[in-house]
Order: structure tokens, then C-alpha cells, then sequence
């Protein structure tokens, strides 16, 4: 008797939860996606033009400046972005700098390189740089981990140069949070009155497209010094 009851049961509970049942799908979180496979520049192009310039070559599976390829090619300079636009993600990479060495990596860059010559004009940029050696690092919001010349770095964590540094940029409906290894450096809202305040009140005033957009592409800087990126990894959000 016993037996029946609990059969009875499971076919009512089963009966019950045929009729809600979760659509994992629909909540399912997006994929990490490889923006750079370790061996090729494929997936990135210089800006404003249709392959990669021979400035940035693959060395020990990173992306990599090399300052003496630009005394070989003429022309072949700039810096990469990404062949794709994003517009809510979760960025991870690497990056390491040389000694004395500036760079860094911008986000929501728009592709118009006749009206915006170069990527900064338009996409906010996460500074790169060797704070000890650099001269950009004695002024406020320019050293590593800051949101570059808009908000400083509440902490630094950042690594000597030669050494390897972990940083995650996350922007989500407007929400922007970055983190270099480990530390959640920086955290503000995009284009809201405060954002465009922080602008008119930066060297990006005079740029009337900067930090406007909502969808673009990623760009690893080409500032003439050496510098690797790698382990490149984005979530669509």
C-alpha cells in the first residue's frame, strides 16, 4: 500500500513540474571566446586598415610591439583592434610592459578613421605603463590601472615592468568596473551627466566623440614602445 502511494505522488509531482519547467537556456550565461589565438593576429586589424601592421609580431604566444620592426617597416605602425564589436562584455587579459614603456588597452573604440584619425579620440583607455620609469606616471589619472586622465586608480596593484599583470575590464548597460590583478580599481557609470562632466573636465574635451559610444571595438595601443598582451578572453554579457 505503502508502495502505491509513493508512485502516486511521483507521478504528481512529475505532472506538476512538466508545466514549469526552466528554460536554462534563456539564463544561460554567454561564452568565452579566444579574441587571440596565441599564434596569428587573426581577429585584429590595424585601425583604420584591413590586416595587422608588421610592428606587432607573436613572440612566446603573446601580441607583441617590437620598436626595431619599425625601423623595418615604414608605415606599418598603429594600433590593433579587434575585427568584432562588443557591447556588454567581460574582458580578461595579460600584459606586460618594458622598461620605461606606455601603452594601454581601450574599449568602445568606433572605426571612423576619417572623422577620428586615431582610437583615442573615441574609446576610454585603461592605462599601461612602468609607473618607476615613465614620466606619464608623475601625473594624476595617467599611471597604470587608471582610467586614463578620467579616474585614478583607488589602489595599486600593479606589477614592475617585465613582469606579467592580470586585468578584467567589465561594462555592463553603462556600468564600468575594472580590475588589475585582483583589485577592483575602478568602478563608474558611463555616459551619464557625470561621465560627460569628467570629460569636459579632461584632455578629451575637445573630442566631441570620445567615450559616446555604446557598442565597439577593443584596441591594444601601439604607443612606440615594447609591450605583450595575451591569454585575450571576452564574454558577451
Amino acid at each position: 500500500m505503502n508502495k502505491i502511494i509513493v508512485l502516486l505522488i511521483a507521478v504528481v509531482c512529475c505532472s506538476s513540474f512538466s508545466f514549469t519547467k526552466i528554460n536554462y537556456e534563456k539564463n544561460k550565461p554567454g561564452k568565452w571566446i579566444k579574441l587571440f589565438d596565441g599564434k596569428t593576429t587573426k581577429g585584429w586589424h590595424t585601425y583604420g586598415k584591413q590586416t595587422a601592421g608588421k610592428v606587432w609580431d607573436i613572440k612566446n604566444g603573446s601580441l607583441h610591439v617590437d620598436p626595431e620592426l619599425r625601423k623595418k617597416y615604414k608605415d606599418e605602425d598603429g594600433d590593433l583592434v579587434s575585427d568584432q564589436e562588443f557591447e556588454n562584455f567581460d574582458l580578461k587579459l595579460d600584459w606586460m610592459i618594458a622598461k620605461n614603456g606606455n601603452s594601454g588597452v581601450m574599449i568602445f573604440v568606433n572605426e571612423d578613421a576619417a572623422k577620428n584619425p586615431t582610437p583615442y579620440m573615441t574609446g576610454p583607455e585603461i592605462q599601461v605603463l612602468d609607473n618607476e620609469g615613465h614620466p606619464d606616471a608623475k601625473i594624476h589619472k595617467h599611471r597604470a590601472g587608471d582610467l586614463y586622465d578620467l579616474i585614478p586608480s583607488n589602489k595599486e596593484t600593479v606589477k614592475p615592468y617585465g613582469q606579467w599583470n592580470h586585468a578584467e575590464i567589465i561594462a555592463n548597460n553603462g556600468k564600468l568596473d575594472i580590475y588589475l590583478n585582483g583589485n577592483h580599481s575602478v568602478s563608474t557609470t558611463m555616459w551619464d551627466d557625470n561621465w560627460k562632466k569628467m570629460i569636459a573636465n579632461s584632455k578629451f574635451k575637445s573630442m566631441p566623440d570620445f567615450g559616446t559610444f555604446h557598442k565597439g571595438h577593443i584596441d591594444l595601443q601601439d604607443h612606440g614602445d615594447e609591450v605583450w598582451f595575451k591569454n585575450i578572453m571576452i564574454k558577451k554579457l
